[in-house]
């Protein structure tokens, strides 16, 4: 009944893909997605080391037999990445995903090999691209999404009809969807599948959030977000507090990275995500923390999201 593209491409249940959720994206995580019907990811460049990588995966292997997949956020902190690819490959990873960079370099590295690529994309044109490059699928994030954006504010209502006009490799909707509803939205503007990141940070699997940053996720609304970086070119989306708020003030008084680094460093992330210090730190989120407002299991979500999803297909006697 849900089979899409994206579903056939991934050999999974639902085309429902979790994020790559820097710092977060773990073995626990990714399995439970994997075994609750969707693809699960590891966050690759948020480890220490190839060998930490290659720890995570084996872990992950430990915990589901479903495929899941490695997400490698090129463009953090400028990292090379090459070494972090390979330890994937020699461990077998046959689906991986691409944010943050041209990923030309990252899809030369799987000339000749059975991987799955996908790439995260937030414009027309970066979609058309990932496809010459060879892309199997991109995953397209409207501007309300949490974490990096697009420079142009597109929401994702709009740009998800003309990314699907504008390639023929399957498209998977990002930004905004938490829910059934939000899943048959994007299934409904063409999209072949679904990706969510804030939504999977509230959830009992994701061991590495701390209490009070779900707590933030579930208490907050769409109100409750900021875009920061928009001054280097980079914006991206994070629950608004005394931090951001600081950060915004000297981005709009002409600071430069110099000024700006430590307070969008990946130790001022955790800061909040680990330690729930949000006067020291920063943590991503979306608009969609407006619907959250519990801390389900994944597999909980899961049901409830296919729950609704069908009622609102027998409303549309689909």
């Amino acid at each position: 009944m849900w089979q899409t593209r994206v579903s056939e491409l991934l050999t999974i249940k639902y085309p429902i893909i979790q994020g790559g959720l820097a710092y977060l994206a773990y073995a626990e995580l990714a399995a439970a997605v994997s075994n609750s019907g969707g693809l699960g990811q590891i966050t690759a460049m948020s480890l220490k080391n190839p060998d930490e990588l290659k720890k995570e995966i084996r872990k992950v292997k430990q915990l589901t037999d479903k495929p899941f997949g490695v997400n490698f956020a090129i463009g953090q902190n400028g990292r090379p990445f090459e070494h972090f690819v390979e330890a994937a490959l020699e461990e077998g990873v046959s689906i991986m995903s691409v944010t943050g960079g041209n990923p030309a370099g990252f899809f030369s590295m799987l000339a000749g090999t059975n991987v799955k690529k996908l790439v995260l994309v937030a414009a027309k044109r970066q979609a058309q691209k990932a496809e010459e490059l060879g892309a199997d699928a991109v995953m397209v994030v409207g501007q309300e999404g949490g974490g990096h954006l697009g420079k142009n504010d597109i929401g994702t209502m709009v740009l998800i009809p003309q990314v699907i006009d504008s390639v023929s490799v399957p498209v998977i909707a990002s930004g905004g969807i938490g829910d059934g509803r939000g899943m048959m939205a994007a299934f409904s503007l063409g999209a072949e599948g679904i990706e969510m990141g804030t939504r999977f940070i509230a959830t009992k699997e994701c061991v590495h959030a701390h209490p009070l940053y779900k707590k933030a996720l579930i208490d907050g609304t769409e109100n409750d977000t900021v875009v920061i970086k928009r001054s280097l070119g980079a914006p991206a989306r994070a629950i608004s507090n005394s931090w951001t708020e600081k950060l915004i003030r000297l981005e709009k008084a002409g600071a430069g990275y110099e000024e700006l680094k430590e307070y969008i460093s990946g130790e001022a992330n955790k800061k909040y995500i680990y330690e729930g210090e949000p006067d020291k730190g920063f943590a991503w989120a979306g608009q969609v923390m407006g619907i959250i407002r519990d801390e389900p299991s994944v597999d909980e979500l899961f049901r409830e999201m296919i729950l609704e999803a069908e009622n609102i297909r027998k409303k549309w006697a689909l």
